[in-house]
């Protein structure tokens, strides 16, 4: 990335995170032959919120340069030389003809590839060269990329990990008043119920495949129309690689995994954002209710309500089918018992 005073150049790792402050010049490259790069983008509007627009200093298929959008006179006082020399070598040969095929070949070559393009070995090693490492252990970076699992995770047992980068952890996160985590649930996993005091989560899902439910209000208008009472509504759908969802603030939320899920996660309005779980033998805010609030609260006795919460001995991850599994176990144990019997 490059400001007027600096270049700066860093080699990145699977689970880098980098802040490209506003109207940063940078672009990003892939060494690798053999593995695709993929980025995953937060983009705060600083102009207009809700709209975000990239300028580019050359001209592609894709979209013009921004100085395209000066006139000729500028660009010619600008570069201290004639305009034709600035549109061939800048803005691309629109209206006349190169002298030299090769040079008009090249230059074609250059517009039809796009934003992003091919990229030779020999180029590849010299752009390195001057590459810094990521930051990996120790005391966050005020610049620079840092590594989204460079601590132990939060949360963690046998059917998941969940690191997350807070503003009062990082630097860079601060002003920004946003926080970034890194969900692995492993297959047949459970990430338990829980919502978010107060911030919004946006979510990629990186590999695997899986399901969550969200749970909401119906339309709140309607209901006032039809003057019926508040309706919880579920909302779930399938995850696969590239899906994106949004988690509102104090909306609850559970995510099982079908496969080895990793999840990608961006906290709007983050700081001192509260996790509230609804379940599990740690952080779970219905156990820390009093005896006579459960008493008030649910139609069981408060016994059978604490013996309840306490079945669950798991914490923040579980295993998303125990009843399933443990009916398979019966039936395992009832044909070995079978079988040894005939025997």
């Amino acid at each position: 990335m490059f400001n007027p005073d600096k270049r700066q150049a860093y080699n990145l790792e699977h689970g880098d995170a980098l802040r490209l402050p506003a109207g940063t010049t940078s672009y990003i490259l892939n060494p690798d032959d053999n593995q695709n790069l993929r980025v995953v983008k937060l983009a705060i509007p600083i102009n207009n919120p809700g709209n975000f627009y990239d300028f580019y200093p050359s001209s592609t298929k894709d979209q013009q340069s921004y100085f395209n959008g000066f006139s000729r006179n500028t660009l010619e006082a600008t570069f201290n030389t004639r305009y034709e020399e600035i549109q061939r070598i800048i803005l691309g040969n629109e209206d006349g003809q190169e002298d030299e095929e090769q040079s008009r070949g090249q230059e074609q070559s250059h517009q039809d590839e796009g934003v992003i393009v091919r990229v030779s070995k020999e180029q590849i090693q010299e752009l390195r060269k001057h590459a810094q490492s990521s930051s990996g252990k120790g005391k966050p970076s005020e610049s620079g990329p840092f590594n989204l699992r460079s601590d132990e995770p939060i949360y963690s047992n046998k059917f998941g990990n969940f690191y997350e980068i807070t503003p009062d952890r990082n630097p860079q996160a601060q002003d920004l008043d946003i926080s970034l985590t890194f969900i692995e649930i492993n297959e047949g996993g459970l990430l338990l119920p829980h919502y978010n005091s107060k911030a919004i989560f946006v979510v990629v899902v990186d590999e695997g495949e899986g399901n969550y439910e969200l749970v909401g209000i119906r339309d709140q208008e309607r209901q006032q129309d039809e003057q019926e009472q508040e309706e919880v509504r579920r909302y779930n759908a399938k995850l696969s690689e590239g899906d994106i969802f949004v988690i509102p603030a104090g909306h609850p939320i559970s995510i099982n995994a079908s496969s080895n899920l990793r999840l990608l996660g961006f906290g709007i309005n983050a700081d001192e954002n509260q996790r509230n779980f609804l379940a599990g033998s740690e952080d779970n805010v219905i156990r820390q209710l009093d005896k006579e609030v459960k008493q008030l609260t649910f139609p069981g006795s408060v016994e059978d309500v604490e013996r309840l919460i306490k079945n669950q001995q798991q914490s923040y991850f579980a295993n998303a089918q125990p009843q399933q599994q443990q009916q398979r176990e019966k039936e395992g144990r009832r044909g070995r018992r079978g079988l040894i019997f005939s025997i």
